[in-house]
């Protein structure tokens, strides 16, 4: 086979892989789950929870995709026992790359549209009824957000196809290191807003008992715990195999525990950072968190309409999330590329084939929202149905294989996964976890499968 590429420096893998990580979850989720289960009381159980169980399972996959420095279209073959059936997960893994892609590729564009908008002005002036109004027009005009679609999988694709460190690497550190810039830039603005003295007080000053109860006194403290659970784990978009290609693209000189530990790191720096430009704002101007698209595109856009230069803060703050979505566009159009090219495609044909058949499956999510707004399997619409797949099945359910492949006998085994994982200087990870890493762990992530069912279809 053809000679791997690899990154030209280590921090080009850190910045990739942190890029994969750090999405819309780490801007819109974690915020409002924050604001709703007591704030930094919250970010502290969340913390924890990000150490015992999103690294060792993201060390996992890093150490599958360093030990074949294959992606997810041969790695399991490589290194399962002869006989065996692991690599029949490849498929599943792959095709939840595409569905990640053709509802996220539409919502990245919804962002670049915004950044359009707010540099005209359209905003100014309207009050939250008239920015709420702005969002409906946009979702009922099937034709711009193709359009927009159409440019943010035009730049993912024409990054992946200048190659490994030529388009994906060189381009994601610019993205990263601007998008890091933005970020700061925007938190210094909103934390010396007058009146967001509140809002930090809030996100910064553990307060348990926010934690325990809620605003009417019910008890939450189950129901939070169970969301800094799933934050900590679905942020580090685990389970499809986008993390194992960029560990593929990598030397043995350094643990990989230690790796995944830095890219935790900025994943987790990157959502407190989006809570200091959020939480300060909101209190500066007397507004709640919103949830999911409501915060980012009706809530966020009238504070920055009441806001001093106003229109400024907002084009950088959408220019910020555009850079967010792409990083993570970038890295899971890479991995669809290698899995085709590690099936003997050049790449030349995979950027080409899969860019034809990324436009066309997203689609249904551009029009699920106006023309075929009346199909809703399982009470969802298009873009929730696509969603439910990935995050509450694909990713648990693939974390869950890459855990028990590590593990198991029948796998590639506990023994060959430390060796690997432990190859080269830096943290080691620790051999006296393997109790915990077989059999707790992988209930934890069946009991997040299970729980992401509970929520969806049977709570209340």
């Amino acid at each position: 086979m053809d000679e791997r590429e690899s990154f030209s420096s280590r921090l080009g893998f850190i910045l990739i892989s942190a890029g994969c990580a750090i999405g819309l979850g780490n801007v819109w989720r974690f915020p409002y789950i924050t604001g709703k289960y007591g704030g930094a009381a919250f970010v502290l159980i969340y913390l924890l929870f990000l150490v015992i169980l999103g690294l060792p399972v993201m060390v996992t996959e890093l150490a599958v995709g360093r030990a074949s420095q294959r992606s997810m279209a041969l790695s399991f073959h490589v290194l399962e026992p002869a006989g065996s059936k692991w690599h029949w997960y490849s498929y599943l893994g792959f095709a939840g790359n595409y569905l990640l892609m053709m509802f996220y590729t539409v919502i990245a564009g919804w962002l670049l549209y915004y950044f359009v908008k707010m540099l005209r002005g359209d905003f100014m002036g309207l009050d939250s009824a008239g920015v709420a109004e702005q969002f409906s027009q946009m979702q009922a005009r099937p034709v711009v957000m193709a359009i927009y679609m159409v440019i943010v999988v035009c730049i993912g694709m024409l990054v992946c196809a200048q190659g490994l460190r030529n388009g994906v690497e060189r381009v994601n550190k610019v993205m990263m290191l601007c998008l890091l810039a933005l970020m700061l830039v925007l938190a210094v603005n909103s934390i010396t807003l007058e009146g967001a003295g509140e809002g930090l007080k809030f996100y910064l000053q553990p307060n348990f008992r926010n934690l325990m109860y809620d605003a009417q006194g019910n008890w939450i403290l189950g129901e939070a715990i169970f969301a800094a659970m799933g934050q900590a784990f679905f942020t580090l978009s685990l389970g499809i195999g986008a993390i194992a290609i960029f560990g593929s693209y990598i030397g043995k000189e350094h643990r990989l525990t230690g790796e995944a530990l830095r890219i935790g790191v900025l994943d987790t720096c990157v959502a407190f950072v989006a809570g200091l430009i959020i939480f300060p704002a909101c209190s500066a101007f007397g507004v709640p968190t919103g949830e999911g698209p409501s915060l980012v595109f009706v809530t966020l856009p009238n504070i920055f309409d009441h806001m001093p230069m106003g229109r400024l803060w907002g084009a950088l703050f959408f220019l910020f999330l555009s850079f967010a979505a792409l990083s993570t566009i970038i890295a899971v159009f890479e991995n669809i590329i290698s899995f085709c090219m590690d099936k003997g495609w050049s790449r030349k044909k995979a950027v080409l084939v899969n860019f034809i058949w990324v436009l066309i499956l997203s689609m249904p999510c551009v029009l699920g929202s106006n023309l075929w707004a009346a199909f809703r399997p399982l009470g969802m619409d298009i873009s929730g149905i696509e969603d439910f797949l990935v995050s509450q099945n694909i990713l648990p359910l693939g974390s869950l294989l890459y855990l028990l492949f590590c593990v198991s006998k029948r796998g590639w085994g506990w023994d060959a996964f430390l060796a690997e994982a432990n190859a080269g200087s830096g943290l080691r990870f620790p051999a006296a976890t393997r109790f915990y890493v077989t059999y707790v762990l992988p209930l934890i992530v069946l009991f997040i499968f299970v729980m992401g069912y509970w929520n969806t279809f049977w709570k209340g």
